[in-house]
């Protein structure tokens, strides 16, 4: 689990990951919270089911095919999600991604969890860089991005690529 001052980033396991998508009102009870994030349906619950078969064919980097629930301490409401998308390919870069409940936009909840993901990645041994992609022209994103020091290094017709360097030498 990673703590800021407002939130928790709870990584989810396997067992909640596949409540998530089937049985909120459990997964509600088993960390008591309330899911308030954004909506499971569609591509999200694809991508949940791609990340459950990935984190069970490959346990020791669960934290890496995971959800993390962004939880909001004072009143343990689960804002919306973040991950590291995939263990820290040849370059040791790690792809993070983020969505938020249309609700708690504008109140830098998800500039603090990733912030918070930075700062855990940066004391992970064979991890280089974050990197991320928004969809250009998703102003919300790009500024989350910015604020926690991630620099545009590609940007294409639909989508824009982000980098965080976690060492002062890269």
């Amino acid at each position: 689990m990673i703590q800021t001052d407002r939130l928790e980033l709870i990584p989810l396991t396997i067992r909640q990951l596949e409540l998530w998508v089937s049985d909120i009102a459990a997964l509600e009870q088993e960390l008591n919270c309330t899911y308030s994030g954004e909506s499971t349906e569609g591509f999200l619950s694809d991508i949940i089911k791609m990340k459950i078969e990935r984190a069970k064919a490959d346990e020791a980097n669960h934290i890496f095919h995971t959800f993390c629930f962004v939880l909001r301490k004072s009143d343990r409401v689960v804002l919306g999600s973040a991950s590291f998308k995939r263990p820290p390919n040849h370059n040791k870069e790690v792809e993070i991604g983020y969505g938020l409940g249309k609700n708690f936009e504008g109140n830098g909840y998800m500039t603090e969890a990733v912030q918070a993901m930075c700062n855990w990645a940066k004391s992970q041994e064979g991890i280089s860089f974050l990197i991320a992609e928004t969809n250009s022209g998703n102003i919300k994103s790009e500024n989350v991005l910015k604020r926690c020091g991630f620099i545009l290094y590609d940007r294409q017709e639909e989508n824009s690529w982000w980098k965080f360097p976690l060492r002062s030498d890269l």
